[in-house]
């Protein structure tokens, strides 16, 4: 005979995130205007080179180039409205970019030695900068909190 294993509970799902002002030491409402800025800032850095381009008379990407640019206003925009799975794209994106444009610039300036490459580096860091502003920021976390608990929380119906 075998002893019988004891069956394994299964661990209750975690408790929605509630907003705690106390949490990051500022109120949510305190975040509001750096929280748009850096995604404006992200959103700038994004279109940025679609729109040198077509500045530049350069129009065969166009389609893509407008595809990108309302994907990008779309992602940010949910990350507005606190959708969580938003921001988790938006800051791997962010550090995704911002590591691969840096290192693209490097070895750009590094082989051409024109100031391009540390323009296009400056870049990688901005989109760093700005996806590490939307986790470290004390101010845009709490404000994200507070959205992220408004979404979650049960909806009154009307009796």
């Amino acid at each position: 005979m075998s002893p019988l294993k004891p069956a394994r509970s299964t661990p209750a799902r975690p408790a929605p995130p509630v907003a705690d002002p106390d949490r990051w030491g500022v109120s949510p409402e305190a975040g509001r205007w750096p929280t748009l800025a850096v995604l404006i800032g992200l959103y700038a850095v994004s279109v940025t080179p679609f729109l040198s381009g077509l500045l530049r008379g350069e129009a065969q990407d166009i389609g893509r180039g407008v595809i990108t640019a309302m994907a990008t206003a779309l992602l940010l925009g949910l990350v507005w409205r606190g959708h969580v799975w938003a921001w988790r794209l938006t800051l791997g994106f962010s550090v995704l970019a911002g590591l691969l444009v840096f290192v693209g610039g490097m070895l750009a300036g590094a082989s051409t030695g024109g100031p391009a490459g540390w323009v296009v580096s400056g870049a990688g860091l901005a989109y760093l900068l700005l996806g590490t502003a939307l986790v470290g920021t004390p101010a845009i976390r709490a404000f994200l909190d507070e959205r992220w608990a408004s979404r979650t929380r049960p909806r009154r119906t009307r009796p």
